[in-house]
């Protein structure tokens, strides 16, 4: 998928390139990778732009289709490096919690969105626990990762992507080790996430929201007039 089927096409069209941070990826060793979350080619412009394989999570009907459409998915979305999580329930949750432990105990690179699903304008919102309480479990580091021009290369509801310029920032890796011992303490996670959230903040120049993005899609379906801005950044940056 990276160097033969898909990587050239994507390069050829949308130039990507890591502006920032590229020593700040280990060569070797499991990590967590915390990007913004723009649209749905940041699972692919991502991996592209780094010689280690990344492995993201993503939702389990990716894998479950039927018929030839179903197995082309199936085989696409595992070619460029895509887990199948089931998030239907609290339990299935904590399964795909236990899945991106597993990951980094292995030594590999886990790619996830701390906003939890795509930003609907482009704002950061706010973070969920779920990358705190996988970084305390596997005692890895956090490495912060701003994309930029995804949305335009990819709006969301488009169903063809446009040319435009990709590109990567990379922090430096978040060392959460003080906590150790602390991932059933939600007050600890909550803090954790707002420090990621407050270093992607930094680093993507986006204006920060203190509300879950899944929340303000909700908000703007039922009251598309009401979609006030706040200038709130995340409450707790832990020291």
């Amino acid at each position: 998928m990276k160097h033969v089927l898909l990587g050239p096409i994507l390069r050829l069209f949308f130039q990507p390139k890591i502006i920032e941070g590229a020593e700040n990826i280990p060569k070797e060793g499991g990590a967590i990778l915390a990007s913004n979350h723009l649209a749905v080619s940041d699972s692919f412009f991502l991996p592209l732009m780094l010689s280690r394989r990344v492995t993201f999570p993503a939702k389990i009907e990716y894998f479950t289709g039927t018929g030839l459409k179903g197995k082309l998915q199936k085989w696409f979305f595992s070619g460029v490096g895509q887990v199948p999580i089931d998030r239907s329930s609290a339990s299935a949750a904590q399964g795909a919690l236990d899945t991106g432990v597993r990951i980094v105990r292995e030594g590999k690179l886990l790619g996830i969105y701390p906003e939890g699903t795509r930003s609907p304008d482009a704002r950061l919102y706010k973070g969920k626990v779920g990358v705190a309480w996988i970084a305390l479990e596997s005692g890895a580091p956090v490495i912060p990762v701003a994309m930029f021009g995804t949305d335009k290369a990819n709006p969301i509801g488009s169903r063809m992507w446009k040319p435009h310029p990709i590109r990567i920032k990379i922090g430096k890796p978040l060392d959460f080790s003080r906590y150790e011992g602390l991932s059933g303490d939600r007050f600890v996670l909550r803090s954790i996430t707002d420090e990621i959230m407050y270093s992607l903040m930094e680093l993507s120049g986006q204006e920060y929201v203190d509300v879950y993005a899944a929340k303000a899609k909700e908000q703007t379906a039922d009251v598309p007039e009401q979609g006030k801005k706040s200038d709130r950044v995340p409450e707790t940056k832990a020291s």
